[in-house]
């Protein structure tokens, strides 16, 4: 059983793709429900926020350099934020969260909507190929998952 993926409610796997909202954008501050659509970094966000756990609204590569909010692990741990782009650049990096035993709940352009794929799915694409890292965030304000 996956605690993760148990615990989030039904209408986290219904948000549609929508690039345009993304953390800071003005459709976010407009409309900030994810039922108006996300992209990878703010729909990962939200999902940890469901958590309870403090994700900093930034961009992939603002995220990858952040040492205040965030910290790099070698080792994921479910809820764990993995980045993944076609080269080691964080800028335009696609953002997921970590679930258990290799795969990663998140939202692509590819599928329109949240989807889990096992780490082997990503190296399969070339936009996903390179595992850039892995971040943890540092405030847990909650018990996260059980």
């Amino acid at each position: 059983m996956d605690p993760v993926l148990h615990q989030l409610p039904a209408p986290f796997w219904t948000v549609p793709y929508v690039g345009s909202r993304f953390p800071g954008s003005s459709e976010v501050a407009a409309l900030p429900s994810l039922e108006e659509g996300a992209n990878c970094q703010l729909f990962a966000y939200e999902v940890l926020r469901h958590f309870g756990l403090a994700a900093p609204d930034l961009r992939s590569s603002e995220l990858w350099a952040d040492t205040r909010a965030t910290a790099r692990v070698s080792a994921a741990q479910p809820l764990d934020l993995v980045l993944f782009n076609a080269t080691d650049d964080s800028y335009g990096a696609h953002v997921g969260v970590w679930v258990n035993e290799g795969r990663v709940l998140h939202l692509c352009a590819e599928i329109g909507r949240p989807v889990v794929w096992e780490m082997t799915e990503f190296v399969k694409r070339q936009r996903y190929r390179v595992l850039i890292g892995i971040k943890r965030v540092l405030d847990r304000t909650q018990d996260t998952v059980g």
